[in-house]
């Protein structure tokens, strides 16, 4: 088995973005050559996360008021105390999750119809990065 790993560095202008990252994932398993396998996306930091889904604008905005009312920004979260003011992206982070697993069939990602890769920001204007691992032969 051969593995393959690639750095995706970010930093958003907003404080919430969403970011369609599927074609440097694509470049990572170009780059790795390998034909069979996994592709690992997991975003490194806490408040932030990937996920797979349509590449739609609507939709898009959609996700980001669902997360808004699960996990609105207030200033009351008892994260706060510590000196943060970002308890909100935290939760936002465990509702979509940090990473996804794309499986690699004759050397490309083996996606349904409409399926991208996102990289999605809850507490952005700082640098951040994303681990794009390949697994396989």
């Amino acid at each position: 088995m051969q593995f393959y790993t690639e750095y995706l560095w970010f930093s958003t202008k907003k404080q919430r973005d969403f970011i369609n990252i599927t074609s440097q994932v694509d470049s990572a398993l170009h780059k790795s050559g390998i034909q069979d396998g996994m592709i690992l996306v997991s975003a490194m930091h806490i408040t932030a996360g990937v996920y797979v889904n349509d590449a739609e604008d609507g939709l898009i905005q959609d996700i980001e008021e669902w997360l808004e009312k699960l996990a609105p920004y207030r200033k009351d979260y008892r994260h706060h105390r510590t000196g943060e003011s970002n308890g909100d992206a935290h939760l936002k982070n465990l509702l979509i999750g940090h990473e996804v697993i794309v499986p690699v069939t004759q050397g490309k990602m083996d996606f349904g119809p409409w399926q991208q890769i996102y990289y999605a920001e809850f507490d952005g204007q700082r640098r951040k990065r994303v681990l794009v691992k390949v697994m396989g032969e």
